[in-house]
């Protein structure tokens, strides 16, 4: 067994298929090629040894495939996805051998490479090209999902091999982090909220738990912190670096915080990966501030909050936010823009992460609900207008009377357009806008969106499409 140790990065169970009547030094080549350029981009993988086939470790027969299965059964908990190489035809027998018998249930990518056709001599052809239509075939028949690659066979040494194992990584993150993600609620839904309903149930039946707790018991803790504290002190400061405080709520500043803190206590005593807040009105009420600069920075910190509830919406920030690697930001499809029909005006309170406004951040107070509950008590809230970018948006909801997940998917502009209205504000370019309102609508999608500041459409499209199995619709 060849095994890299694990750097935070993926780890990738390696295949090299091989067929006995090509030259096997190509295989080998192949071989030391791939393992550097994975080594060199930080990724981990699990391989068999040179002396562990006739090949130099490459998969032809049965017995190949007994082996590798065996290896990769023993290091399940680190594999993330498996990578397929053919640096000729391959053999499919020892290769759907090693995958089904290993049993892993994780992305497969399958690469193969290029013939050059000045070179197409018995020592030196591939016909990788034709090989690796037959081990496709075979993953077909077998029912394992799979993974092509940009071009059907490419050089080992291009450019596009380490792109299509990037975009892979990406593809594996979300699957398996997706299928076993905790998901926190914290408060109930509110009452003026049916939209953002979900069924855990459905939610499970893909791996995602949901994981309760009454607002109450965070308030709880939060009240009981020392003013005193070392850990409140610092929290008051990081807010602070964060977000401009006007000095008219500096007092507000410390009720904040303590907030700040009993979430965050909780988020990592249970092993939450996203968050859905009930962030109204209940803690206005009852306890005097808001909750969007503590779903802000969570969501900064790559813990996607979720406002009013969503718990939908929180798995679909988080599915963004594991594509990219970035903050992702939930948000209302709130305002035409009468002068462009393709353009909306995309809001909420005030939760966007820091650099998904990719601007300053002032904290004020809750526009809409400060009106009725008292502008004293809503303090809290994010303002900042995004800066132009691309973005993806995505939304995922459960649909009892279907017994599935269905989701949309597409991509478009942030503008620079200016807009005066309080709260985070992205203005929001998307082609064919209105078809993609009208499938909201039609299907019943909630109000609330999912962006983040990248273009992963074909991650995400091939994490749901191939392995996850949800509906999905993708706009263009």
């Amino acid at each position: 067994m060849k095994k890299t140790a694990k750097t935070g990065k993926e780890t990738f169970g390696i295949i090299i298929g091989t067929r006995a009547y090509f030259n096997s030094e190509l295989a080998i080549d192949v071989r030391k090629t791939l393992l550097e350029k994975l080594e060199a981009s930080g990724y981990g993988y699990v391989i068999l040894d040179e002396c562990d086939t006739p090949t130099g470790g490459s998969m032809e027969t049965v017995e190949d495939g007994k082996k590798c299965a065996m290896l990769f059964r023993e290091n399940r908990d680190d594999i993330d996805g498996i990578i397929v190489s053919l640096p000729n035809f391959g053999f499919e027998i020892g290769i759907i051998n090693a995958i089904s018998r290993a049993e892993l249930n994780v992305p497969v990518l399958v690469q193969a490479c290029d013939d050059q056709n000045d070179k197409v001599d018995l020592d030196s052809r591939r016909d990788a090209f034709c090989g690796k239509i037959s081990v496709c075939n075979n993953l077909y028949q077998y029912g394992i999902p799979f993974t092509d690659t940009t071009l059907h066979t490419y050089s080992i040494h291009s450019e596009l091999l380490m792109e299509d194992v990037n975009k892979f990584a990406a593809i594996c993150r979300v699957v398996r982090k997706l299928t076993h993600a905790r998901l926190g609620q914290i408060g109930t839904r509110p009452l003026g909220f049916n939209t953002c309903r979900a069924s855990e149930k459905i939610l499970q039946a893909s791996g995602i738990t949901v994981v309760p707790v009454d607002l109450s018991e965070i308030l709880f803790n939060a009240r009981r912190i020392d003013n005193e504290a070392s850990s409140l002190k610092a929290k008051m400061e990081e807010i602070s670096h964060y977000a401009q405080v006007p000095e008219s709520y500096k007092d507000k500043l410390l009720l904040q915080a303590k907030f700040g803190i009993a979430v965050e206590e909780w988020i990592a005593a249970n092993e939450i990966d996203a968050t859905a807040i009930q962030c109204w009105d209940s803690l206005e009420q009852n306890y005097g501030c808001a909750a969007c600069v503590t779903m802000s920075m969570l969501s900064e910190k790559l813990i996607p909050c979720a406002c009013e509830t969503d718990l939908a919406g929180a798995v679909s920030m988080y599915a963004l936010s594991l594509a990219s690697g970035k903050p992702s930001a939930l948000l209302d499809w709130n305002n035409n823009f009468a002068e462009d029909r393709n353009k909306c005006v995309c809001t909420h309170c005030g939760n966007f992460p820091k650099s998904f406004v990719n601007n300053d951040l002032k904290l004020g107070t809750l526009g809409v609900l400060g009106r009725t509950l008292g502008k004293i008590n809503t303090f809290g809230a994010v303002y900042g207008k995004c800066t132009e970018g691309k973005f993806t948006y995505f939304r995922i909801s459960t649909d009892d009377n279907m017994g599935c997940i269905k989701s949309y998917l597409g991509k478009g502009e942030l503008t620079n357009d200016p807009y005066g209205m309080d709260g985070c504000i992205a203005v929001t370019q998307v082609d064919n806008l209105q078809l993609l309102m009208k499938f909201i609508c039609k299907n019943g999608f909630e109000h609330h969106v999912a962006m983040v500041r990248s273009d992963v459409v074909e991650i995400l499209r091939e994490a749901i499409e191939s392995y996850l199995g949800w509906e999905l619709y993708v706009h263009e």
